[in-house]
């Protein structure tokens, strides 16, 4: 609904109903212009209690909603579940909404985009399922997340998607798996502050330019990068969204990001994703050991706690939850490099086995793990009959 509808359904159903009609957002909404769309939500009510409180939305969701959801029953439990919870909006998200509790705003980006960014959205907002959502309101995060390190990361782990052969941001490949940081309290300061000058400065740039996109901020960003010339409607966007300034900001957190990680902020994407293998196989080690690097220890560790013993993930995430990275020791860039020069000069697939006894003192857990990371980043490949490149 649009805004003066809710307005109107407000004030005709009474007080209470304010608190379930929500501000919405979509992938199109984040990377083009937010529609203005509101929605009905009445996640934490019965349907008995809906009836009770407010007839009238009862009624309309009853006589507008149940309809299509039983008409789209089959065998599915997903199909089963939205048409028994027919007065919920979508599916609600068990482990994410309990992670927004005490969380003024959220983390976001579009599943499938042409560039990836990351935004902050207010807690108010209900995310589009097809967006990928974490639980985060630290900027440092966002920081970390908006950085080439972990873009590039995002670029090999995930899938392409559409028309335009766009990236997919895949949570359990690109976010789950990705190593932070492990920064010092001024390094997370200074990667803080650069996430919070990103997000604002994004958000400013459209409030004072209400059709300018993001997509085409960094359309423009690209260009600039290349030093390419600007067209006169490139100039114009240019100008509106001072992408100059947003390059600057980019580059600064770039910068930073990689000196908290102790690289050299030159480091191609080829060795930035070795080591962030490496990095990952040494943190799995860890989690083996017992310590694991929370993002929001205060949450997470309640929560693992709460749900038994359980592997932790390679960096560190907004929901505690395994996950499938790979568990092997900590392992040079060159031993990863030498698995997949292996694979490369091999016709047929191989076993682990096989690579195992072509390395010297090379353990078959480690190469296990190493070709379940370059699988995992697209490197390698894997059917029944082994490994190959």
């Amino acid at each position: 609904m649009t805004p003066e509808k809710a307005r109107e359904t407000r004030l005709r159903h009474g007080p209470g109903l304010e608190r379930h009609i929500r501000c919405y957002r979509n992938g199109r909404d984040i990377t083009s212009r937010p529609r203005g769309v509101m929605v009905i939500d009445l996640f934490g009510l019965t349907a008995e209690e809906v009836r009770t409180r407010f007839p009238a939305v009862y009624q309309h969701v009853m006589d507008h909603v149940k309809p299509a959801r039983e008409a789209r029953l089959g065998g599915t439990k997903d199909s089963q579940e939205y048409a028994s919870k027919w007065w919920l909006f979508g599916k609600p998200r068990s482990s994410f909404r309990p992670a927004l509790r005490g969380l003024r705003r959220y983390i976001a980006t579009t599943e499938t985009a042409k560039h990836r960014f990351f935004v902050f959205l207010d807690a108010s907002v209900l995310p589009d399922n097809m967006l990928v959502n974490i639980a985060s309101s630290d900027a440092y995060v966002l920081g970390v997340l908006s950085s080439r390190i972990h873009i590039a990361w995002a670029l090999a782990a995930g899938g392409r998607l559409g028309f335009g052969n766009d990236p997919r941001y895949n949570k359990t490949r690109c976010f789950e798996p990705f190593p932070f940081p492990d920064a010092s309290e001024p390094q997370r300061a200074c990667i803080r502050s650069l996430g919070e000058q990103l997000d604002a400065h994004r958000k400013r740039c459209q409030e004072a330019h209400p059709d300018l996109t993001l997509t085409e901020m960094y359309n423009s960003l690209v260009d600039l990068r290349a030093g390419q010339p600007l067209s006169a409607a490139s100039q114009i966007i240019h100008d509106d969204g001072l992408v100059s300034v947003l390059r600057d900001i980019h580059d600064d957190l770039d910068r930073a990001v990689a000196e908290a990680y102790g690289w050299s902020p030159e480091l191609s994407t080829e060795d930035i994703l070795f080591r962030l293998v490496e990095l990952n196989a040494a943190r799995a080690a860890e989690e083996r050991s017992g310590l694991v690097r929370w993002l929001r220890p205060e949450f997470q560790s309640t929560t693992a706690t709460q749900a038994g013993p359980r592997r932790g993930d390679g960096g560190g995430r907004a929901a505690a939850r395994p996950h499938r990275a790979p568990g092997l020791a900590a392992c040079a860039p060159e031993r990863v490099r030498a698995v997949r020069d292996y694979l490369m000069q091999t016709p047929a697939p191989v076993a682990p086995e096989t690579v195992a006894r072509n390395f010297t003192r090379a353990r078959l857990p480690e190469v296990t793990a190493i070709l379940e990371t370059l699988t995992a980043l697209g490197h390698a490949k894997w059917d029944a009959a082994g490994y190959r490149a």
